[in-house]
């Protein structure tokens, strides 16, 4: 116990190492068992929470004429019930590290669709704006909780070689929830939408019967035999998970000796200082570079520059399904670090040219250019959501914070990704209408100072086990 914090670190990677030593003749698969049924089969379940949280997202702007109409509600009070969404997400991330840690990434999804569940069913069969709001709220604090424990609990599940790609289907569901949700709402009535969205909270429901907890999870509360069981149901009965188990074994095993328990004060010592910092900073670069007032007010972007609104959707919400799917191939192939600098570079470019494009139709230059050019501007800026910004912070919050404090930090991170979401869709209008082209100016040298932070502060991850990318970032 009276060891330097370096030294600690230098232990247990010690102790990784020799248990890799000693099991390097033996015919053991180096933590990159089979993509199982049971793998794909966890994944899936898991997901179907993200795409809750895409369709509660993307409900709003198909819903809004027969809400108001139907209901004979107010502009006012159907902003409301738009932004409360955000509130509920703050409350799902102020409780979701703790919730996970304590009932677990499987008892954690069970708490998010059941608040996800309620609040689809409340708004299909609302006849008043209270029970709208309620609704609504639930949805989310659901999104909350599923925005944390989703990333993380796959993480925690899936073959190092392959944990890129698997993390990054959730962006990729995300984005194509969300314009899912935008078609089916153009086709049917509001109310129908609220029923079809209860869908995958139906087959999310299902799914958890029969997967498995996070191995990690279990190792960490004592659980070794379930832990060990689990991870062998993942990776496939003919699968030796001798090696990966004995890693996990002995990470926990030494956090246990040498470290306290989940502490929210803990995150502010100096071990813990990288993890924090680019954990919290690719988020805040996530939102605060214009994240939510490009989601939310795209339609408001469209039509100020003149390009119609329902093919400029269609296009932005095609090319991001695409992009996604590219995401997917290569997040293990080229590494997080490098995608999230290219990333980056284009979050800024993306935003350059849409306010270039506003600044020229301001002074009445090249107006018959300013509706193409802010597509282009809006496609770059949302290819770099897909490829990187997007999903990629989550999944190096995960993978980077060590066991011990992963509530806390997850807590920490989740609140201050809320807050700025909630930050920007508030100020995005009134800025817009302080000056078309300065907010999106704003949004480009927050990005610009965001590549330097990329480059000078974030870890590349991939093709390492957890256990040893947090042994090393936490020296």
């Amino acid at each position: 116990m009276g060891e330097e914090p370096l030294l600690q670190k230098l232990r247990i990677q010690e102790d990784i190492e020799s248990a890799k030593h000693k099991l390097v003749n033996d015919d053991v698969d180096d933590g990159d068992g089979p993509v199982t049924f049971i793998l794909l089969f966890t994944t899936f379940t898991a997901l179907c929470g993200t795409f809750s949280y895409g369709t509660a997202a993307g409900f709003t702007s198909p819903a809004q004429s027969g809400m108001m109409a139907g209901l004979n509600l107010s502009l006012a009070e159907f902003s409301f019930f738009g932004s409360i969404l955000t509130i509920g997400g703050l409350v799902g991330a102020a409780m979701s590290g703790k919730l996970a840690d304590l009932l677990g990434r499987r008892g954690a999804l069970w708490v998010s669709n059941s608040f996800c569940m309620t609040g689809w069913l409340m708004i299909a069969y609302s006849q008043a704006a209270w029970s709208l709001d309620i609704g609504r709220l639930f949805l989310g604090v659901a999104a909350g909780l599923s925005c944390y424990v989703v990333p993380v609990y796959i993480v925690e599940i899936s073959p190092k070689q392959i944990r890129g790609a698997f993390t990054a289907v959730n962006a990729l569901v995300m984005s194509s929830s969300v314009s899912i949700t935008f078609l089916v709402g153009s086709a049917t009535s509001w109310k129908t939408l609220a029923l079809i969205s209860t869908v995958p909270c139906v087959l999310e429901f299902v799914g958890l019967f029969f997967i498995p907890e996070s191995p990690r999870w279990l190792s960490r509360n004592g659980r070794v035999k379930e832990s060990v069981a689990a991870l062998q149901r993942l990776r496939g009965n003919n699968t030796n998970i001798t090696k990966e188990a004995a890693e996990i074994k002995i990470y926990m095993e030494n956090l246990q000796e040498e470290f306290k328990e989940d502490c929210f004060f803990e995150l502010f010592k100096p071990r813990y200082s990288r993890v924090i910092s680019v954990g919290i900073g690719l988020l805040v670069l996530q939102q605060v570079g214009g994240l939510s007032g490009y989601t939310f007010y795209m339609s408001s972007i469209f039509h100020k520059s003149g390009f119609p609104n329902n093919i400029g959707v269609s296009i932005t919400s095609a090319v991001q399904l695409v992009t996604s799917i590219l995401g997917l191939i290569i997040v293990d192939k080229y590494g997080r670090r490098s995608l999230l600098t290219v990333a980056t570079v284009m979050m800024c470019m993306g935003s350059l040219i849409t306010g270039l494009s506003f600044l020229f139709q301001s002074y009445a230059l090249l107006n018959n250019y300013t509706p193409i050019s802010a597509l282009i501007g809006v496609l770059v800026f949302f290819v770099s959501i897909t490829v990187g910004i997007g999903g990629i912070p989550w999944v190096m919050v995960s993978e980077m914070t060590p066991i011990n404090v992963k509530g806390s930090a997850g807590t920490l991170c989740n609140l201050t990704s809320w807050s700025c979401n909630w930050f920007v869709s508030y100020t995005f209008n009134f800025l817009f209408q302080w000056s078309t082209s300065g907010v999106f100016f704003i949004y480009s040298l927050i990005s610009g100072l965001g590549i330097l932070f990329v480059l000078k502060m974030v870890p590349e991850t991939r093709g390492r086990s957890l256990e040893e990318i947090q042994a090393d970032i936490t020296r």
